[in-house]
C-alpha cells in the first residue's frame, strides 16, 4: 500500500444525534473526533477537500420512509464530496489522485473505490464536480431534457432559480433555444443575477406579492415547461399558467421540507384536463446513463464561459451543520460549498 507520511491520528466527523422536529437545530447534530478510518480491501483513504450540503439531505434526517435509508443516530452523515487519495493499494489508483465519492460529513473517508469516480482538478475547479458538473448539473440536464422533455420554442418557468440546480436549468433552456426563461428567486440581488449574469429574460422576488400575479406578469403568455424547485405558491401558480401540453417536473420541495404538518396540495389541479397537462417527479439517480452526455455537452459550456455559475463557499468542516442550515434558509447563491 502507498501511503502518506503524515497522517492524523484522529479524523473529525458530523453525526447526527436527534431526528429534527421542524427545523433543523444546530444541538441536533455534533462534530466528533473518531480514529482515522483504515481502508478494507478495495477501499482508499480519501482526504476530503470539498464537502456538498444540499436540499434533499433534510429528509435524510427524518425516520419517514423515502427513496433514501434515513441518516442513522450516532453515525457519520453521508453527501457529495472531493477529495486527495493520501493511501491506496487499489489498481488504477494512486496517492494524489481526486476523487468524487459519497462520504462526506467527514475530513477522511475510506472510500470503496468501485463506488468512486476520478475527476481531473486540471480540467475544472475540483468544487466543481459536486455542482455545475456535478449531481446537480445533471439534475438540471436529465429533469428539463428528460422529465419536462424541453422543445425549442419552450416558455420555461423555473423557481429556486438562483440556486445551484435552477441556475443552471434556466441558463441551458436559453443555450437550447428557449423563447422566454422566467426565474423566481427570493432577494433584489438573485433577481439581479438572474438577468444580468444568466440571461433569464424575466425574473422575480416572489416575497414581493402573489407567485401568481407576478409570474402572469413576467410570463404574459403562459409557460410550456416548469421546473419546481419549491412546491408549494410556485406550483399552483405554474398550473395556473400552464399551456397546452405542458410539462411540469418535480424535483423538490424546499418551501416544505420543515413543516410539522403536510402541506396543502395546489387546488387547481383540474387545469391539467384542460392543458392535458403533465406533471411528474424524478430523482437524479434513475439518469446517471445520461452522465457521459451530459459531461460531453456541459464540462465545454462551462470551460468557455458560456454557461455560468456561482459557488458559495463556506470554510471549516466546523461550519457544516451552519452552511447547511444557510442553504435551507437560501442565504447561498448557487451550489452551496464547504471547504476543508
Amino acid at each position: 500500500m502507498s501511503d502518506s507520511p503524515t497522517l492524523p491520528a484522529v479524523s473529525r466527523e458530523w453525526q447526527l444525534l436527534e431526528r429534527p422536529v421542524g427545523w433543523p437545530k444546530p444541538e441536533d447534530f455534533a462534530l466528533v473526533e473518531v480514529p482515522m478510518p483504515v481502508p478494507g480491501e478495495g477501499q482508499v483513504l480519501v482526504r476530503n477537500e470539498y464537502l456538498s450540503v444540499d436540499p434533499y439531505m433534510r429528509g435524510r434526517m427524518s425516520a419517514a420512509k423515502s427513496y433514501a435509508q434515513p441518516f442513522g443516530l450516532g453515525e457519520p452523515m453521508e453527501g457529495g464530496a472531493v477529495g486527495v487519495v493520501v493511501a491506496s493499494d487499489f489498481d488504477g489508483i494512486e496517492v494524489g489522485d481526486h476523487l468524487l465519492h459519497f462520504l462526506g460529513w467527514r475530513e477522511y473517508a475510506a472510500v470503496d473505490a468501485k463506488k468512486a469516480v476520478k475527476v481531473d482538478p486540471d480540467a475544472a475547479p475540483l468544487s466543481t464536480y459536486l455542482g455545475v458538473l456535478g449531481m446537480t448539473g445533471l439534475t438540471a440536464y436529465a429533469g428539463l431534457l428528460r422529465t419536462a422533455g424541453f422543445k425549442e420554442g419552450d416558455v420555461v418557468f423555473v423557481s429556486g432559480a438562483a440556486g445551484a440546480v435552477g441556475s443552471q436549468v434556466g441558463q441551458l433552456a436559453k443555450l437550447k433555444g428557449a423563447s422566454r426563461v422566467v426565474g423566481s428567486a427570493g432577494s433584489d440581488d438573485k433577481v439581479r443575477l438572474l438577468v444580468d449574469e444568466y440571461g433569464f429574460d424575466a425574473a422575480f422576488n416572489y416575497k414581493d406579492g402573489p407567485v401568481g400575479e407576478q409570474l402572469r406578469e413576467a410570463a404574459p403568455d403562459g409557460i410550456d415547461v416548469y421546473f419546481d424547485n419549491v412546491g408549494g405558491d410556485h406550483l399552483q401558480a405554474a398550473i395556473a399558467e400552464l399551456n397546452l401540453h405542458g410539462r411540469i417536473a418535480i424535483c423538490g420541495a424546499i418551501s416544505v421540507y420543515n413543516n410539522t404538518e403536510p402541506a396543502p396540495g395546489p387546488n387547481n389541479l383540474t387545469r391539467l384536463i384542460q392543458t392535458r397537462g403533465r406533471i411528474e417527479g424524478f430523482l437524479v439517480g434513475d439518469h446517471y446513463d445520461l452522465q457521459p452526455e451530459f459531461v460531453r455537452e456541459i464540462a465545454p459550456l462551462v470551460a468557455s464561459g458560456e454557461l455560468k455559475y456561482r459557488e458559495t463557499v463556506v470554510d471549516g468542516i466546523q461550519n457544516m451543520v451552519e452552511a447547511f442550515l444557510g442553504m435551507l434558509r437560501g442565504e447561498n447563491t448557487g451550489k452551496m460549498i464547504v471547504k476543508l
